[in-house]
């Protein structure tokens, strides 16, 4: 008998800690990328077996877990992986942190779209190495990869490594395999490494095609690394666990070594439990989830044309966050964020995504109805007052 997952539970967070809702007041959130819906029940059950088994020892990945994680991406996205490809890492950020060490030398310059999730540049940046920007282009309600411009500054910078971000967080955008194909072709002809995040690959919506770096690297194996995890699908981010996945021997034992260096190759137990139970029994909440989340952005895009439709909307591709130009309403990035907050309804300020950020703003549509419909009302007010 199939279970129906109820996604309009509205959970109070308050008071727990979370980043998510730290408000004293009853400011809504819908910003940071943090699903306001339970986890899925094979997780809980999971983590809660753990937790009744009494000890809470040193745990390594099981051949059971790694079987999980081939089993997951070999049927979806047809990655066919062997428990040599895989190494486990903290987080995404971490490792694109870690990519930094296994790629370049300090000086080096690394390639990054704009606007892009913000880590992107600081680690970059924060790891001494000369961070180059290549703007996407928009056009039919959807961001472009510019791909003159990338070679140009691959040449004109000595490009070694380019980070791509895949499906694209902030714009939600899943490149097509011809536009990654391009994009190889161009890091092929110059010998600049790539290093794809794919973490909200398993949050394509319908109609659109996810395709993994690695699955058209061959030949280029040793310069490709994806970087994922089931944290973001499943709403798990706080137990933080996530995967490396490489195809090349070198290079695999290379982020290995790197990894060692610091003691960054290891997850707590919970997140393995929580990622073997994920990937074995989280296919049915996930495609229930999916569905909510098709109908808040429909809701969405319909309340924005209705209420506010001087704001330009970028339709997801993939995830629950939306990208929004507001640029009608404010010419100042920090005025337009201190608007909505002064209504009491959070998003994220589109200037932190980078230049191409300016006067745009990136909303979280996965919570229940219910607070969704509450947070667009007040950004309704907010932009009422102004009088545009």
């Amino acid at each position: 008998m199939r279970v129906l997952y109820n996604f309009d539970e509205v959970i109070d967070r308050r008071g727990t800690g979370s980043l998510k809702w730290h408000y004293s007041d009853d400011t809504i959130p819908l910003w940071v990328a943090d699903m306001d819906f339970k986890a899925a029940p094979p997780i809980l059950n999971a983590i809660e077996q753990a937790v009744q088994h009494g000890i809470l020892g040193y745990t390594k990945p099981t051949d059971a877990l790694y079987d999980a994680i081939i089993e997951w991406h070999g049927s979806r996205y047809e990655l066919p992986l062997a428990k040599e490809n895989i190494l486990f890492s903290p987080g995404v950020v971490p490792s694109l942190a870690l990519m930094m060490n296994v790629f370049t030398e300090v000086g080096d310059a690394v390639l990054v779209n704009d606007p892009i999730y913000a880590p992107f540049m600081s680690k970059v940046e924060q790891n001494g190495r000369t961070l180059i920007t290549s703007s996407l282009q928009e056009s039919e309600g959807k961001y472009h990869l510019d791909l003159a411009d990338i070679e140009a500054k691959i040449i004109e910078h000595d490009v070694k490594l380019y980070l791509v971000c895949n499906p694209h967080n902030p714009g939600g955008r899943v490149w097509t395999a011809d536009e990654l194909n391009a994009v190889l072709d161009l890091c092929k002809k110059y010998d600049v490494a790539i290093v794809s995040d794919e973490i909200h690959q398993d949050l394509t919506l319908r109609g659109h095609t996810f395709t993994p770096f690695l699955t058209l690297a061959q030949g280029y194996e040793h310069k490709v690394v994806s970087l994922t995890s089931m944290t973001k699908t499943f709403n798990i981010a706080g137990i933080k666990g996530s995967l490396i996945f490489a195809k090349d021997v070198a290079l695999i034992e290379k982020i290995d070594a790197q990894q060692h260096l610091n003691d960054e190759y290891e997850l707590n137990m919970f997140a393995y439990a929580a990622m073997q139970s994920a990937y074995n029994e989280g296919g049915e909440w996930l495609a229930q989830l999916l569905a909510y989340i098709e109908d808040n952005i429909e809701f969405t895009l319909e309340f924005l044309a209705d209420k506010l439709p001087k704001i330009k909307v970028m339709r997801p591709e993939a995830s629950y966050l939306i990208w929004l130009d507001c640029s009608a309403y404010s010419q100042d990035d920090e005025q337009l964020y201190d608007i909505l907050r002064a209504a009491k309804v959070e998003l994220n300020a589109g200037i932190k995504y980078g230049e191409e950020g300016h006067l745009k703003m990136r909303i979280n549509v996965a919570c229940p109805r219910m607070l969704l419909e509450a947070g667009l009302a007040r950004m309704v007010m907010a932009f009422e007052r102004l009088g545009n």
